[in-house]
C-alpha cells in the first residue's frame, strides 16, 4: 500500500514551493520521497523530481505544433497522459516498493474542477497501484483579505472537492503573508471554518463591482453554506511547526497513520476517534504569529 499526496492548487499558490518543502520535511521525518512533476509547463523545478512528464510530452513544443495556447495547450498534455498512463504506471513501479509520493500538478484550475482528465489519471493509478492519496488543494491566503476573492476561492474549492471524490484539504497557503494586502475584516477562524457568510455581504456590499451582483453573491454564498463541506488549515511551509501539523492532518486522511499498526479493530477505532490535540494551532496561534491585533495597528496609526 503506498501513500502520498495530489497537489493542486491555482498559479501562483505555491505548490511546487510546497512540494519542494514537503518532501524536505517528510525526508527529516524518516520517510522516502519521490516527487512526480505532472505539470508540463514547469522547467524550472527547485527540487529534484523522481518522474518528470515532461520526458513523455512538453508544452512548449504541443503550443508550437498544434498552435495552441498554454491553457489549450496543458489540456492537451492532459489528455495525451490519460492515453498514455502506461507510461507513468511504469515509472512508478520501481518506486511504489517503499517510496511516499508527491505528484505536482499543472496551476490550470480547469483541469480539476471541469475536465475529466486530470481526475481520470488519479483514479487509474489508485486502481492499478493501490495507491491512497490526499488531494491537497493549497490556496493563496492573502485573497482572505478581499471577500470577493474569498467567496471565489471558496466556490473553487467546492467544486474541487465534488470534482475530484478524493480526501481533500483545503489549505491556505503563505500564510505568514496574509495581511500584506490588507487587514482581514473578521478573526482568522472566521475564513478557516467557513462561518456564515451572510457576514460578508456588508464587506461585499462596499465594492461597486460586488453590490451590482448581490443577489447573484448571496446564492451562491447559501450554496457554500448548503454543502458545508469546505474548511481550511493554514500553511507557512517555512515553519517546520505548521508543516508538521498539516502533515498530521494528511496522514489521518489518507490512512498513513495506520499503516503501521498490526492490531485490532479497536486500536484503529482509537486512533480515528482520537481528538486533534494540535487543534489550536490551526487558528489560535496561527493568527497571534502572523496578524497584528487592532490595537497594535491603531498605535501604528498614531505614531504615523
Amino acid at each position: 500500500m503506498v501513500f502520498g499526496q495530489v497537489v493542486i492548487g491555482p498559479p501562483g499558490s505555491g505548490k511546487t514551493t510546497y512540494c519542494n518543502g514537503m518532501s524536505q520535511f517528510l525526508s527529516l521525518l524518516g520517510r522516502k520521497v519521490a516527487v512526480v512533476n505532472l505539470d508540463p509547463a514547469n522547467d524550472a523545478l527547485p527540487y529534484e523530481c523522481a518522474i518528470n512528464i515532461e520526458d513523455l510530452i512538453k508544452l512548449s513544443d504541443v503550443m508550437a505544433e498544434h498552435s495552441l495556447g498554454p491553457n489549450g495547450g496543458l489540456v492537451y498534455c492532459m489528455d495525451y497522459l490519460e492515453k498514455n498512463i502506461d507510461w507513468l504506471e511504469e515509472k512508478l513501479k520501481p518506486l511504489i516498493k517503499d517510496h511516499y509520493l508527491l505528484f505536482d500538478f499543472p496551476g490550470q484550475v480547469e483541469l480539476f474542477f471541469l475536465h475529466s482528465n486530470a481526475r481520470s489519471v488519479v483514479n487509474k493509478l489508485i486502481k492499478k497501484m493501490d495507491l491512497r492519496l490526499t488531494a491537497v488543494h493549497l490556496i493563496d491566503a492573502h485573497l482572505c483579505c478581499d471577500p470577493g476573492k474569498y467567496v471565489s476561492a471558496l466556490l473553487l474549492s467546492l467544486s474541487t472537492m465534488l470534482h475530484l471524490e478524493l480526501p481533500h484539504i483545503n489549505v491556505l497557503s503563505k500564510i505568514d503573508l496574509i495581511e500584506n494586502y490588507g487587514n482581514l475584516a473578521f478573526n482568522l477562524d472566521f475564513y478557516t471554518d467557513v462561518q456564515d457568510l451572510s457576514y460578508l455581504q456588508y464587506h461585499l456590499e462596499q465594492d461597486p463591482r460586488s453590490a451590482k451582483y448581490r443577489k447573484l453573491t448571496k446564492e451562491l454564498c447559501d450554496v457554500i453554506d448548503d454543502f458545508s463541506l469546505v474548511n481550511f488549515s493554514t500553511l507557512d511551509i517555512q515553519d517546520k511547526e505548521s508543516v508538521g501539523n498539516l502533515v498530521k492532518l494528511i496522514d489521518k486522511s489518507n490512512g498513513y497513520i495506520f499503516s503501521s499498526i498490526d492490531s485490532s479493530a479497536v486500536e484503529f477505532s482509537k486512533i480515528a476517534a482520537a481528538p486533534l490535540d494540535w487543534d489550536y494551532y490551526r487558528t489560535g496561534e496561527v493568527q497571534e504569529k502572523y496578524m497584528k491585533d487592532d490595537e497594535y495597528v491603531q498605535q501604528t496609526s498614531r505614531m504615523q
